[in-house]
This record gives C-alpha cells, sequence and structure tokens, in this order.
C-alpha cells in the first residue's frame, strides 16, 4: 500500500498588514514529513509506503501571497501527477482557514482538493483532516472521501487526529470500501474563544460526536467552528459525517441533521472561556485579585488566530498607573522587528532607550522605553513543532516593575519551552499579559486566574460587531432566532 501526505495550514486574518511569504512558512519535504505530522508510527504498524510531498505550516498571519501559494500547491499537484499510477490513497492536511491573494473563491484548500480530483478522479481515497477553526462548503466535502476535524480547543488531539484519519484512510483501502463525506451547513458564527472544548455546549457536542463514532455505520463525525477573520461566504460552523460504506450514506445524513439541530439548540449557550472583561476592567482585577498569579490575554491581538502581536494598548494601560498594588509584570511580546535588531546589538545588562511599537496603525503606535537588558534568547514555535521562529530580548524597565519581551516576530508565548528559549521564567511574575484568546493549557496550569481582555484589534472577539458582507443570512447571533 503507497499514501501520499501532505500539509497546508494558514489562517489568514485579512485585517493585518502584509501577506503571508513562502520564507514565512516552516517547510518540510519527504521522509521528515512524517515525522512533522507524527505519522510514522501509524504507517510503519500498518507497513505503508509513504511518499512525503510538501509540509507547509504558516500558522496563523495575513493572506497567502499567490507566488507563495503557487509554489505549496504546485508541489502537491506536480507530485499527485508523479505517483498517480503508484498510489493507493492521499492524506493532507489543509487547515481550511486560508485566504489567497487573487485566487478566485479565495480559499486555498478547496483549489488543492479539486486539482487532486481532476488527476486522480472522483472515486480515489482522498482523506482530509481539518483544524475546527476552518471554513467549508459543500463542494468542497463532496471532494473529500473522508474529512475529520480536531475535537479539542486548545488543539490538544492534533496529531491524534492525524493519526486516528491516517487509520481510518488505510482501514477503507485495505477493504476495498467506498464512502463519501455528508455536509450541513449551520447559521452559526463562532469566534473560537466562544467554542472551547472544556466548556459546555462543546463539551456535550464532543461527547455526542465520540458517541456517534461507536456506530458501525459511522466511520467518523466531526463540528467545524469555523474561521471569522476574513470575510467569506463559506463562514459559519458545520457539521460533517462520514459513514463506513456508501450503502450509508442516508443514515449518515440523518446523523448530520440530528447532530445539526443538536448544536442550533444550543445557540445561546455558547460563551467566552473564563473570565472575558473589557480592557479597564480587566486590568483592575488582575491588580486587585489576592490569589496568586494571573494571566491576561490580549484577544484582539491574539497572534494564534492570525494578528500581529505588535499592539500596545495594554502596556500603555500598564504605564499610566501609578500604584501597582506591589506587583511585578511581564509582557511576552510586542512584536517589533526593528527594535529587536537594534537591541540585539547591546549587551546583557545594559542600560537603553529605544522606541517599541511598529506604528502601521493606532494601536501599536511606538512607546519610549527604557530600561536594563535582561536576557536575550530564540522565540520557540507553538504545538510541539521545536524550531526557532524568531529572536526576542527582555527589557527590565526603568522606574516600572514591568518586564517586557520585545520580539522580531508575532507568536503566543503559550507554551513554558518558549519561556525558557527565551530566559525568562513566567513564575517569577504576579501578572503575565500574552498575545492569545482563550489561554492555553500549559500556562493555564501555573495560572492562578486568567482573564481575557475584549482589547480592539485584528481579532476583536465580539463576532456580531464584525461587519461582515459576503455571509449568508439569517447567521446567529447577527440575526437572533
Amino acid at each position: 500500500m503507497k499514501i501520499l501526505i501532505g500539509h497546508f495550514t494558514t489562517e489568514s486574518n485579512e485585517h493585518i498588514p502584509g501577506k503571508r511569504e513562502l520564507k514565512d512558512y516552516v517547510l518540510g519535504y519527504g521522509e521528515e514529513i512524517q515525522d512533522l505530522m507524527e505519522l510514522r508510527d501509524v504507517f510503519e504498524k500498518n507497513q505503508v509506503d509513504v511518499i512525503g510531498s510538501i509540509y507547509a505550516n504558516g500558522h496563523s498571519s495575513g493572506p497567502v501571497e499567490k507566488n507563495a501559494f503557487a509554489y505549496i500547491a504546485n508541489r502537491l499537484i506536480r507530485d499527485v501527477e508523479t505517483y498517480r499510477n503508484d498510489l493507493d490513497g492521499i492524506l493532507l492536511l489543509l487547515h481550511g482557514a486560508s485566504k489567497v491573494e487573487d485566487l478566485v473563491g479565495s480559499s486555498g484548500e478547496p483549489y488543492i482538493l479539486n486539482k487532486l480530483r481532476e488527476i486522480m478522479g472522483p472515486h480515489f481515497p482522498i482523506a482530509i483532516v481539518v483544524d475546527p477553526h476552518g471554513n467549508l462548503n459543500q463542494d468542497y466535502v463532496n471532494q473529500a472521501t473522508i474529512m475529520r476535524s480536531y475535537r479539542e480547543s486548545p488543539h490538544t488531539d492534533m496529531f491524534a487526529t492525524h493519526q486516528i484519519v491516517a487509520q481510518m484512510l488505510i482501514d477503507l483501502i485495505r477493504d476495498n470500501r467506498r464512502t463519501k463525506a455528508i455536509y450541513r451547513k449551520l447559521p452559526l458564527i463562532l469566534g473560537g474563544e466562544r467554542s472551547v472544548s472544556s466548556d459546555e455546549p462543546v463539551k456535550s457536542i464532543n461527547q455526542l460526536l465520540d458517541q456517534v463514532e461507536k456506530d458501525p455505520k459511522i466511520l467518523s463525525a466531526s463540528w467545524h467552528v469555523g474561521y471569522i477573520r476574513h470575510d467569506s461566504q463559506n463562514i459559519g460552523c458545520s457539521i460533517v459525517v462520514v459513514p463506513t460504506k456508501m450503502e450509508y450514506q442516508e443514515y449518515a445524513t440523518e446523523i448530520a441533521e440530528q447532530l445539526a439541530q443538536f448544536v442550533m439548540e444550543r445557540r445561546r449557550e455558547f460563551h467566552f472561556h473564563g473570565n472575558a472583561l473589557e480592557p479597564e476592567q480587566a486590568l483592575e482585577e488582575a491588580l486587585n485579585f489576592k490569589g496568586g498569579r494571573v494571566f491576561i490575554t490580549d484577544s484582539g491581538d491574539n497572534t494564534t488566530s492570525g494578528a500581529t502581536g505588535a499592539n500596545t494598548l495594554i502596556l500603555k494601560q500598564f504605564l499610566r498607573l501609578t500604584d501597582f498594588n506591589k506587583k511585578k509584570i511581564l509582557f511576552a511580546s510586542i512584536n517589533d522587528p526593528e527594535a529587536t535588531r537594534l537591541l540585539l546589538r547591546r549587551e546583557i545588562g545594559e542600560v537603553v532607550s529605544i522606541s517599541v511599537g511598529q506604528g502601521f496603525d493606532e494601536l501599536c503606535q511606538p512607546i519610549a522605553l527604557t530600561g536594563k537588558i535582561l536576557a536575550k534568547g530564540d522565540v520557540g514555535n507553538l504545538h510541539g513543532i521545536r524550531k526557532k521562529f524568531g529572536d526576542a530580548v527582555t527589557i527590565s524597565l526603568t522606574d516600572y516593575p514591568i518586564d517586557v519581551v520585545v520580539a522580531n516576530t508575532g507568536i503566543s508565548f503559550a507554551e513554558m519551552h518558549q519561556y525558557d528559549g527565551i530566559h525568562v521564567n513566567p513564575l517569577d511574575y504576579d501578572i503575565v499579559i500574552v498575545k492569545q484568546g482563550y489561554i492555553f493549557p500549559e500556562i493555564d496550569e501555573i495560572a492562578d486566574l486568567s482573564i481575557m481582555s475584549l482589547t480592539p484589534g485584528a481579532t476583536y472577539q465580539i463576532a456580531e460587531k464584525i461587519p461582515f458582507k459576503l455571509i449568508s443570512h439569517p447567521m446567529f447571533p447577527i440575526d437572533d432566532f
């Protein structure tokens, strides 16, 4: 058995300057893709020969530059054309939230799948793993033999889902079965911060999906939250159900309808994870908290959803204070490549004066900072990808109990190894500000209180106040029904 694998991820936030170029991607080829996607064990156990095409992880950023997308898509298309007569199946991770410059239909994932269908025909087994924060449509799902999303948000089951879908594809090929994914669109828009899997109603939705997948007539079932950071006719939640055999298509359609009804009946129960407060309230609660360490997430500048990480709004909040209530504060981080370049020239322990803030909009206007260089280090990647993502310098401010991490990339410090990489320990602080929406598991473990500050910015959280123009109506909660 021979299976081709590939990966394309970009969450395209159209509210930030610039585009995601090829140099901004983490790229992998050939044999290493099995390890990047953590698939080697499942393929070796099943004695599958693997052809690695391309791994292209652009994380969250702006729209994809057209030449970058052409390179990624053409590599996949070329490899499928080259090996078409040898292949038994194709397994791809296609995130679902890309927006590509000048591409008809804008989304890169349906384009890729349609091109592969042109080569391999309508019946060839193609399995797609998708992020739940991706947008789907009927034609896209129709082209998939198997389509399944992660369950958990944050995505702690990402690699496990890769392995689950790989095994589904292997079994399907081995048994010479045919199937086809069933799609149901829901008139419901949600941001990721209102659909955290440890909260209700997502917890109950996932339990029901697990129960459905125990049915011998159902291969997989998933609920897709969608992505709201670029305007699209495909925005909104979806249900995808895949029967074990074609003869169970009607039954799977009934299950999809039941799941859709289950979700829509709970549409008013979706809520922000943890404490979601307006910025001034968030600041006040953090300063007055007596129970230990507080993490504040700058939700309008959430780099895990495509924001730049450059906003200085919360830093300005703290710098206006005269009483810090004996709190020691860490900002991790402010994205400013030019300030980082200048700071990297200076020595640890040196006192510096520098302007921090890229200035491309009113939310990231420069601030003059003076302080001692505390540490330098490497910015680590997220989701277990142990690759350097950038550089960081930490300044301990003069006359303030505040340390500021200045980086040449926008990323959220969501995992403990990232703090190790910049040689700063979050356990040394009473308040830590990070560029996230919902708080990630590793820092949640060391937070005695987490507060989501409902800041303005590229990832503003109140979806019903975002001026979408391309969506269908009615759509809850923009339309109440």
